[in-house]
């Protein structure tokens, strides 16, 4: 172990390991301020405690993201909801379950309930496995849909040995090309995920210790209670705060102005959004994406939007395009008419 340092505790027989040069450092800044080298090798990772939450969680996330997706408007149940219910489920099962150490003949090795303290490695595999349930943030497994069309569309049968493996098999196809690309796409320590870091500065905040004023448990509780209070604005009270378009508000009568401005029915310039939903609700998270991807897609999209959709429609015409909405999910003939 030429690139690590092993080094024990002054207390107790804890055996931590750090990265010690270069070779274990990522290259990324915003991975190396993130994600700790310090290992805790003496915490038990294989506890029934990790395994009972994380099944029940990775089976109850697949349920209700398979029996919502069918709903007009889907609900999905992502695994963060689990990484925060699981650490005060995680901390009563190991006050109340017996220390009681089992014997196992065949193996000769010892078992027990409770091995300690509920730790950050139990609580991280629990959430890997509620990941699982929730398709990795897709919500439910791709496949269902083609069995539902199968036997609802097209009123064919198709057994349930069949359906099953055709849904398993799209789901581990991830699995064989990250293994397949491994070498490229996995190991090297430039392939870095971005939304990954914000659930390992999460685990870090819930199981570190923090001595300064303002410690993360602390902010990411209050942080909570204010995104909390603030949706119900945007969400139930104030809809309009999702989508504000001064131009249409100057413009009420003008059909050119709701095409401009609107950001429902129309390109959207000049409108603004306070409601963090639909912020994040295309790309993700603005705080998780890179500054540099951001600006690479505000680019791309303005460049579009804002030059080429104007150009085309108002000014050159084409298709006849003045005749039809910009956006519209209803069908017209060749004069515009519905």
């Amino acid at each position: 172990m030429s690139s690590l340092e092993i080094h024990s505790a002054s207390v107790g027989d804890v055996l931590v390991v750090s990265a010690a040069d270069n070779d274990d450092v990522s290259p990324i800044e915003e991975v190396r301020l993130t994600v700790s080298n310090d290992d805790d090798t003496t915490l038990p990772v294989w506890t029934f405690r990790m395994w009972f939450i994380g099944l029940f969680s990775c089976v109850l996330l697949s349920f209700l993201n398979t029996f919502f997706s069918y709903r007009s408007e889907p609900l999905q149940v992502t695994m963060i909801s689990i990484q925060v219910a699981s650490l005060p489920v995680g901390k009563f099962m190991a006050r109340v379950l017996p220390t009681t150490k089992f014997k196992i003949p065949v193996v000769n090795k010892e078992f027990t309930l409770n091995p300690g303290p509920f730790n950050v490695k139990e609580h991280v595999l629990i959430s890997i496995f509620a990941n699982a349930g929730a398709a990795f943030g897709g919500g439910t497994a791709y496949a269902i849909s083609i069995v539902d069309i199968i036997r609802a569309f097209y009123h064919r049968k198709i057994g349930f040995l069949a359906s099953w493996i055709l849904v398993i098999t799209t789901q581990v196809l991830g699995y064989g090309w990250a293994g397949i690309m491994r070498r490229f796409v996995v190991e090297p320590a430039e392939m870095w995920w971005p939304s990954s870091l914000v659930q390992v500065s999460l685990f870090r905040a819930m199981h570190e210790k923090d001595n300064s004023r303002m410690s993360r448990g602390k902010f990411f509780l209050i942080a909570l209670i204010c995104s909390f209070s603030w949706y119900v604005f945007p969400g139930y009270l104030f809809p309009t705060l999702s989508a504000i378009s001064w131009v249409c508000w100057a413009f009420p009568k003008s059909v050119t102005a709701q095409q401009i401005g609107s950001g429902m029915q129309g390109i959207g310039i000049g409108s603004f959004a306070v409601d963090w939903s639909v912020i994040a609700s295309f790309l993700g998270s603005a705080l998780v994406t890179p500054f540099f991807a951001i600006v690479n897609i505000f680019v791309g999209f303005a460049l579009f939007l804002y030059v080429v959709l104007p150009t085309a429609c108002w000014g050159l015409d084409l298709y006849q395009a003045r005749n039809f909405p910009i956006f519209s999910s209803h069908l017209f003939n060749h004069k515009g008419e519905p």
